[in-house]
């Protein structure tokens, strides 16, 4: 990033806008601080994340109140079994011409054309399904009958799953859990904030967020996030991190050996500094540190360490692995 006047102006206003955007997003959710935080950084950052929590926290109000103060299109997409891949990308249907009386195929689109996606409880579908979603969220388009449909930037995808729940359901694979930059853990509101939630929701109390950004002025701040210097020794603490995460390295510690099936890929790297520079200029500064990135080890290595089955039979999962290793 140049150190231009134009560029100052825009870390700075970036800078108010997280304010006043959680701000406006605390007048309908209680709590959840370090999500909606997490949420900010994947969305600017151009990241998809995965949200795992029990019923009943809020997850659908939670990103319906994002799209409506960053004055965004929301849809919300519920994930069955029987859903098909045309359900959310779209299908093709035969329209005639009522002046030439011609038929031609015209594609009607799906779901999946909005800014802000909800993919609720997304390994409720098949595979099929699935990759119809996560091919989207990649390539940011959209293939029906050798046609190529453009999405409309911004676009964020947040899929939940129940960690209760998992009688018939389709756990994703880890190439796919791959494509989420963060896999955010939902916990229960503490107790004072639960009785604020209560007095809220049975009343009739009527919140009004009101709009911050539009989606240009998002844009922009998601291209000034790729114009963020980054020292070298930062970039070297991510890659060091990650590749001690891989029992294939000769210098890891011991016990990643003993516990790691498969330890994360280069993603992993590209996404702790992608989340490391969104959190300075967040936070108003100019470039990334060290803490930026250990602020994100968590949410970004949760769902890229397979602990093989010793760890499991020990009770090791991936998160008690990334803490032995910090």
């Amino acid at each position: 990033m140049t150190n231009t006047k134009n560029d100052v102006e825009i870390v700075e206003s970036l800078s108010v806008s997280i304010k006043n955007i959680k701000n406006e997003i605390a007048k309908v959710i209680i709590g959840q601080d370090q999500v909606i935080n997490d949420l900010l950084v994947a969305l600017l950052s151009r990241g998809h994340c995965l949200l795992i929590g029990v019923p009943g926290l809020a997850k659908t109000l939670l990103i319906k109140t994002f799209a409506e103060v960053l004055d965004l299109q929301f849809n919300r997409i519920q994930f069955t079994p029987d859903l098909m891949p045309g359900d959310i990308t779209g299908t093709e249907i035969i329209d005639e011409n009522p002046v030439t009386q011609k038929r031609d195929f015209r594609f009607i689109k799906g779901p999946i054309f909005a800014n802000l996606i909800l993919a609720d409880e997304i390994n409720r579908t098949p595979p099929k399904t699935q990759s119809a979603l996560l091919e989207a969220m990649q390539e940011y388009k959209v293939t029906a009958a050798g046609l190529t449909h453009k999405l409309e930037e911004p676009f964020f995808v947040l899929a939940t799953q129940n960690p209760i729940e998992q009688e018939g359901t389709y756990p994703l694979p880890e190439a796919q859990l791959d494509r989420f930059m963060f896999n955010l853990w939902l916990d229960y509101p503490s107790f004072n904030e639960e009785i604020e939630i209560i007095k809220k929701t049975t009343s009739d109390y009527t919140p009004q967020p009101k709009k911050v950004l539009k989606a240009e002025e998002l844009i922009n701040f998601q291209n000034l996030i790729r114009r963020v210097p980054v020292a070298d020794n930062v970039i070297q603490f991510a890659v060091n991190f990650v590749n001690n995460t891989r029992p294939t390295n000769g210098n890891t510690e011991h016990f990643v050996k003993e516990w790691v099936s498969w330890g994360a890929g280069p993603r992993a790297s590209q996404y702790l500094i992608l989340a490391a520079k969104t959190k300075a200029v967040m936070d108003g500064r100019f470039t990334p540190s060290i803490d930026d990135v250990k602020s994100f080890l968590i949410p970004v290595l949760r769902h890229r360490i397979i602990p093989n089955f010793s760890a499991e039979s020990e009770g090791i999962n991936s998160v008690e692995i990334i803490k032995k290793l910090s």
